[in-house]
């Protein structure tokens, strides 16, 4: 039987990234963050209601010296409090004994793939080189919506493209001419 580990969540960071941190053994890198999740809902006054319970989300980034994506030096340099993100990643489950005695202690946290840079809570952006408010910037590998090179892209942010010259479907003329079919 197969299975899938995949979280897919947009949210807010609720403080600034941890320092990046270099792991001995494998010289990967890694940055801590939380990220607040919620189901804020318009009323009808037109407002906003906040969500009584809200998640917050422990989150870790890993590059690997080796790697030519980078997202923990990217969530580090860019990434600041309230910033509105897309994150991908999995669920791991962590378990250790309390310090003062408490027993044992466990929490779920995510292990992030890939981020969308969504905008920040104000028009000058949130996180990226020169980028617009409302724009966004993918990072990571097995984006939503195709690819897996690996590399950084940039994406539409939610802008469509531009509509086509032509009145048809397919980019050609509408007159009906000798024009092949495309497919």
């Amino acid at each position: 039987m197969a299975t899938l580990n995949k979280v897919m969540l947009i949210g807010r960071l609720t403080k600034p990234p941890e320092p990046p941190r270099v792991l001995p053994n494998s010289g990967s890198t890694v940055v801590k963050f939380r990220f607040a999740v919620g189901r804020s809902r318009k009323n009808e006054a037109g407002g906003w209601d906040k969500d009584p319970n809200q998640l917050y989300i422990d989150c870790e980034v890993f590059s690997r010296p080796d790697s030519k994506r980078n997202l923990a030096d990217l969530i580090s340099k860019y990434a600041k409090q309230g910033d509105l993100m897309y994150v991908e990643g999995r669920l791991v489950f962590e378990e250790w004994d309390d310090k003062n005695g408490g027993g044992k202690r466990s929490k779920h946290k995510l292990v992030v793939d890939s981020v969308e840079f969504l905008g920040g809570r104000n028009a000058e952006g949130g996180g990226g080189e020169g980028e617009g408010g409302g724009g966004g910037r993918q990072y990571g590998g097995g984006q939503y919506g195709g690819g897996g090179s690996g590399g950084s892209r940039q994406t539409g942010g939610g802008r469509s493209a531009p509509p086509p010259d032509s009145d048809d479907d397919f980019g050609g003329n509408s007159g009906g001419g000798g024009d092949p079919i495309p497919f």
